[in-house]
């Protein structure tokens, strides 16, 4: 069967993707991998055994346009420059989508690639999937910016020669990337969508990386240390940032682990306690961790809650706000906005995390939590699934 898998933003939408799309094609399907032009989700895709094909324009250089984010901050003052801009991006991606869907069996999008992949899915008359990494009613895109996308995908559907979009008479299936328990009572609220909306578990790769081995053997050589990462989120002022946690984790005699990401880290000043890399297995090296502390993207706060391990959410925007507040919920750590912290307020929330309450309970939640390899396995299990129901009888 020939699958087409489209994966864009950052890291936390894009590994989910490339996870799925890895086991199908380990279990033998054709697969075309669409993603994110940037190096570093170029790279996973080849290490995942793939074949990449840039999809879109970097999804780092988009947030850095500043032409861009002033029209999507201030659609009202811009809305046919925004509409227009938004479009011509969306259409760059539409000629890259449509090209690898000919003669696809099924399209699987992750959820900021939903609406633009249901247009192509339905030009080709082919089944939809969608990978969820979050409830979709809760980041809904409204008015006015919800405006600006509308349109979009109107003008992707006239250049396809599409009617505009009514009701479908099938709804797509909507994998959530994550467990049930971090959002209880939502399977009951979905009871009549639950066919259509199954729980799965996050999506991850959990694939080494140059630094692994350093980092064990630093771990091992000392106490457990606490964990340090924003992702993808490019800090303000990393140097400060970086400074804060140094001397708070000097107050607190603990030893700090910081992953770096795209920031710079050659001002972080050497000590023993501090142990400074870009990038890190999160598998792998969680569970070995005190405690982490974390921007609260998807990805990262699944792997924390898999490795049992309190955690702290610092939180800037989009869906991190939601994640924080799974935390709070699962009472397995706490969290604030990353702009509210300082070396004091740090200190006093790292005392609590690491409070025996809170370890306790995040290795009671661990042990609940769906194991990666059976989350994977689950959701391609639905995906052969959705093929299969819409193959013509003979």
């Amino acid at each position: 069967m020939k699958c087409v898998v489209a994966g864009y933003g950052s890291r936390g939408d894009v590994e989910p993707c490339i996870a799925i799309a890895r086991e199908l094609a380990r279990r033998g399907h054709d697969v075309r991998m669409a993603v994110t032009v940037a190096p570093d989700m170029l790279a996973a895709v080849k290490s995942a055994g793939l074949t990449p094909v840039p999809y879109g324009r970097d999804y780092q250089e988009l947030l850095g346009d500043k032409d861009f984010v002033h029209m999507i901050q201030n659609p009202l003052s811009a809305i046919s420059e925004a509409v227009e801009y938004v479009a011509r991006l969306g259409a760059e991606k539409t000629a890259t989508l449509k090209s690898l869907a000919n003669g696809a069996d099924l399209i699987v999008a992750g959820i900021t690639e939903q609406a633009p992949a249901a247009n192509i899915a339905d030009y080709y008359g082919i089944p939809l999937a969608a990978l969820h990494f979050f409830p979709p009613e809760i980041l809904e895109l409204r008015s006015p910016q919800g405006k600006v996308t509308k349109e979009a995908e109107r003008a992707q559907r006239r250049a396809l020669g599409l009617p505009d979009a009514t009701a479908p008479s099938t709804q797509p299936l909507e994998i959530q990337a994550y467990d049930e328990l971090c959002f209880p009572g939502l399977a009951v609220e979905w009871a009549e969508k639950s066919k259509r909306r199954p729980f799965v578990g996050a999506l991850t790769l959990e694939l080494p990386t140059d630094a692994d081995d350093e980092v064990s053997s630093w771990i091992a050589a000392g106490t457990p240390p606490i964990y340090f990462g924003f992702g993808s989120t490019p800090l303000a002022s990393p140097a400060d940032t970086f400074g804060v946690i140094s001397a708070a984790c000097t107050l607190l005699g603990e030893r700090a682990l910081i992953c770096t990401g795209p920031n710079d880290g050659s001002t972080i000043p050497h000590a023993d306690h501090l142990k400074v890399v870009e990038t890190v297995n999160h598998a792998a090296v969680f569970p070995a961790c005190r405690a982490v502390v974390h921007h609260g993207g998807a990805g990262t706060t699944a792997a924390g809650l898999r490795a049992g391990v309190p955690t702290l959410v610092l939180w800037v925007g989009l869906d991190q706000p939601i994640w924080a507040g799974v935390i709070e919920r699962l009472k397995v750590g706490s969290a604030q906005h990353f702009t509210a912290t300082n070396q004091e307020s740090l200190v006093t929330d790292l005392r609590s995390i690491l409070s025996p309450r809170y370890i306790t309970r995040a290795q009671d939640i661990a042990a609940s939590m769906t194991k990666s390899d059976e989350s994977v396995a689950s959701a391609a299990d639905l995906l052969e699934d959705t093929i299969r129901a819409s193959a013509p009888s003979s």
